[in-house]
This record gives C-alpha cells, sequence and structure tokens, in this order.
C-alpha cells in the first residue's frame, strides 16, 4: 500500500512539473493578447474534449466498478460453498488463504490449489452411494463443488484481466490533449492560470489512480481481502 501510494504521488509530481513547465513556455513564448482573442474558440473545443473525456472516464468506472464488486461476492460465494463441504476442503481453504492470496498480489495464483481442488471433486465422483440419502447428499456435494470450481475460475479471471490497453491509452492521450489546450487560454492573472493548469493535473492523477486501484481488486491497494475464506475456516475449526 506504501509502495502504491508512493508511486501515485511520484507519478503526480511528475505530471504536474511537466504540466507547468508546458505553460511556462506557452506563456513566454505566445502572447497573452493572442491566447485571449481565441479563447472563444478554444473553449468551444475544450468542452467538446471534456465531454468525450467523462463519457470514456465513466465507462471505465462502471467497468472497474463492477469488476470490483462481482470480485467481493465472487470471494464471499466461494467461501460459503467451502464451509459447506468442509471435510474435503479444509487444505483447500488454508492454501488459498496462506499461500495463494499473497501471489495474487503479485498477479500470480496457486498451482496447488488447483490440485486440491481437482482432488475434492475427484473424491466426490470415487464415492459409491448406496442409499438415497447418500445420492442426495451427493448430488449437493457435485452442486457446490462445481459452484466452488465456477467461483474460483470468476475470481482468477478477475486477477489475471483488466482493463483494455486501448481505454488506458483513449483516456491519457485526451488528459494530455485537455492539459495542453489550458495552455492556450488568456488569463490576465498568470499565477492563477498555473495554479488552475495544477489543480487539472492533479484531478486527473486522482482519477487515473482510483480506476487503477479498482482494476485491480486482489493487488495491494485497496483490495478485496481474504476474510471470507478466514470465516469458513473458522466454521470448519469449530464443527
Amino acid at each position: 500500500m506504501v509502495v502504491l501510494i508512493a508511486n501515485g504521488a511520484l507519478f503526480t509530481v511528475l505530471a504536474v512539473l511537466l504540466a507547468v513547465a508546458g505553460l511556462l513556455l506557452a506563456q513566454r513564448h505566445i502572447p497573452l493578447e493572442f491566447r485571449k482573442a481565441h479563447n472563444d474558440t478554444l473553449s468551444i473545443i475544450y468542452g467538446t474534449l471534456y465531454v468525450v473525456f467523462g463519457v470514456i472516464v465513466g465507462f471505465t468506472a462502471y467497468l472497474v466498478l463492477d469488476k470490483y464488486v462481482d470480485s467481493q461476492k465472487t470471494v464471499t460465494s466461494e467461501a460459503a460453498n467451502l464451509a459447506e463441504i468442509y471435510q474435503l476442503a479444509r487444505s483447500y481453504g488454508q492454501e488459498v488463504v496462506d499461500e495463494e492470496w499473497p501471489l495474487m498480489r503479485n498477479g500470480q495464483s496457486s498451482s496447488s490449489a488447483d490440485d486440491l481442488l481437482s482432488e475434492i471433486r475427484g473424491s466426490i465422483q470415487d464415492f459409491q452411494p448406496n442409499t438415497d440419502s447418500e445420492r442426495a447428499a451427493q448430488t449437493q456435494e457435485h452442486s457446490r463443488v462445481h459452484d466452488l470450481t465456477q467461483d474460483r475460475s470468476v475470481r482468477l479471471l478477475h486477477l489475471y484481466t483488466g482493463l483494455p490497453p486501448e481505454l488506458w491509452v483513449a483516456l491519457g492521450v485526451l488528459a494530455t490533449i485537455i492539459v495542453i489546450f489550458t495552455f492556450f487560454i488568456g488569463m490576465e492573472n498568470a499565477m492563477l492560470h498555473r495554479w488552475a493548469v495544477v489543480t487539472l493535473v492533479v484531478a486527473f492523477s486522482l482519477i487515473f489512480a482510483t480506476i487503477y486501484v479498482l482494476d485491480k481488486p486482489f493487488g495491494p491497494g485497496f483490495r478485496v481481502g481474504p476474510e471470507a475464506f478466514e470465516w469458513a475456516l473458522n466454521v470448519m475449526d469449530k464443527k
């Protein structure tokens, strides 16, 4: 988390320095009267860019927020299914908490957890029921294991997939163009102009940071934790 904040702060500082440097060059080499004369035209283009950027940000925010919420629901569902078949899945749950979750922070998963899940499926399939109650129990266990496998697949899908690179490129290019356009706005107060540009760049940095964190629900930032699995393990320990 500390590393993530430090990287975000460094990115913001560098972006602000570049923006201010560009603004100072524009203020020095482009006369104020010339810039003021084109404010009306610039405002039309500027407004259009803002609308396009806002639409893409809204679409992106919907995608990453939906992914984050779905990750939370999937983890909870997976843990609940695990608790239902705890006699077969105790070692799987421990493997997920102790080994896989730390690996997921680096975008990896545990092959041992995959093997344990396959062992759970195999143990149920190998069981031969002799009574109606045993057959009913086996059917229920099959359903739970199927749900558990499906939830794990969704969790790992969220781990390995992120926003399309095209969206990041579109957001970055539009944000850069919007900032550059602010250089050519004619403002009498040069210092106020600089503060306005700095504020805009910081706002864009916060938007990008929020999208990045939500797009990595199991990463080192504001992540989905293994609390649901820990709850399931506690339930199994008490039985």
